[in-house]
């Protein structure tokens, strides 16, 4: 069956409006078309075809689109994983001199929302107050920005999405969100150089951080972050919002600004969401084992355990390590044996950092223990280690990539009844 298959698709002409305008489109352009973070665009005909060779090439060798998660154990919405058969249509194309085909009749247009990925404006963008220049020095930063907020009232989100003038210059960003109902928001630093400062100055943003509402990120390749019905969760009226970014080296001045925007719905928020940070910053950070240091030279496995302590839901996880990560897993054993497979990432790669959407929430029962193993090669024979000769890395708390982590993102509800049967795929994201 699958030979005749195969054949029947060899027998007929792959063009680009038949057969490979919908694998770009899904699977390239959400990073690769204008102000995102890709550093061309392949949105039309015109911008695939005088690439066609070198997609075949990064296609065929598995390097496009990236993907590091390993499909045969988990399975997660937001994949961009291509078939077999569509990276062998992908090359024939390119082979035959890429014919662009007929239009195909009552094909849905490419739709695009100026500025954002969901089916509308946002109500709100909350970001910096000017741009931070970079400097032309090849160096990596690490900037928490605080920008105060003040707002008409309490307001349910139904959508939130990261927003930034110049993607490129960013490897990725973290948010928090704090309600701040009684201290003046608008006082201390607008932002802290945690690569350049002395950390101590972070001491000023502490007391904002009493009442933490939600906590998200972006990585390349990320879009905006939705929410089925009635689930979602309540910006405050008042509060700061606490924005990390990982600035990428750069080898020509840059200038950024970037925040958050918010899409809000009038549907009140039943089932409000919830974010937990395991590992290193987070839960359990004392609790590796063994204690977390890598020596030069050496190949070293860590392990940690969280119990779950009601039934929850989840929505995401976000594994994170740094660039001597090699290999990182996540799993659940309920407390009758049961294993719940969530993330393994076989071959980690730094610069392809994910957030994974299940399809459909995901259980874990009350109990349920959490092991979460990671292995980092310290050696001169990773080609990823930034330490020549390799030297003793550690996690120092000040973020720097240099040196190491060991964090499992979590975004979860209180489980209810019938949860598992709920998809997580939002159809007003658009690609």
């Amino acid at each position: 069956m699958f030979l005749r298959t195969m054949q029947g698709a060899s027998a007929q002409k792959i063009t680009w409006n038949q057969h490979i305008a919908p694998i770009i489109h899904t699977n390239c352009t959400p990073c690769h078309k204008k102000a995102d973070a890709a550093p061309f665009e392949l949105v039309t005909y015109e911008d695939v075809a005088k690439r066609a060779a070198f997609i075949k090439q990064v296609t065929q060798s598995r390097y496009m689109p990236p993907w590091k998660a390993d499909t045969h154990y988990a399975s997660f919405a937001n994949e961009r994983r291509l078939t077999d058969e569509e990276i062998r249509m992908i090359a024939e194309w390119a082979d035959t001199k890429m014919p662009k085909g007929k239009d195909v009749a009552k094909q849905e247009p490419v739709r695009y929302q100026e500025g954002t990925h969901y089916s509308r404006q946002p109500d709100t963008i909350l970001q910096m107050s000017r741009p931070f220049h970079l400097k032309a020095d090849n160096k990596e930063r690490f900037i928490v920005y605080k920008i105060p907020f003040e707002l008409p009232a309490d307001m349910n989100v139904e959508a939130i999405e990261f927003v930034s003038s110049n993607r490129k210059v960013i490897h990725h960003a973290n948010y928090e969100i704090d309600a701040v109902p009684d201290l003046d928001i608008y006082a201390g630093q607008e932002y802290i150089n945690l690569t350049e400062e002395d950390r101590g100055k972070y001491l000023q943003y502490v007391p904002f951080r009493q009442r933490m509402i939600y906590y998200g990120g972006w990585i390349p390749g990320a879009t905006c972050e939705s929410y089925p019905k009635n689930i979602g969760w309540v910006m405050p009226k008042r509060g700061v919002i606490l924005l990390t970014l990982h600035y990428a080296p750069v080898g020509k001045e840059e200038d950024n600004i970037s925040g958050i925007q918010l899409f809000f719905t009038k549907t009140p928020v039943k089932r409000e969401i919830r974010a937990v940070s395991f590992g290193s910053g987070g839960v359990g950070e004392k609790d590796i084992d063994p204690f977390f240091y890598i020596p030069a030279d050496a190949v070293k496995t860590f392990r940690l355990k969280v119990t779950v302590p009601e039934d929850q839901s989840i929505m995401y996880v976000w594994p994170h390590m740094h660039y001597i990560g090699k290999k990182f897993k996540a799993f659940g054993v309920t407390p009758v044996g049961d294993t719940v497979k969530m993330v393994s990432v076989t071959d980690w790669d730094f610069k392809w950092q994910e957030v994974y959407w299940y399809p459909k929430l995901l259980k874990l029962p009350k109990g349920t223990v959490i092991h979460i193993e990671a292995i980092y090669d310290n050696t001169a024979a990773n080609p990823a280690n930034p330490s020549s000769p390799p030297r003793l890395i550690y996690s120092s708390g000040d973020m720097k990539s240099t040196d190491e982590m060991l964090t499992l993102v979590m975004l979860y509800l209180n489980y209810e009844k019938g949860d598992e049967t709920i998809p997580l795929k939002n159809e007003n994201i658009l690609k």
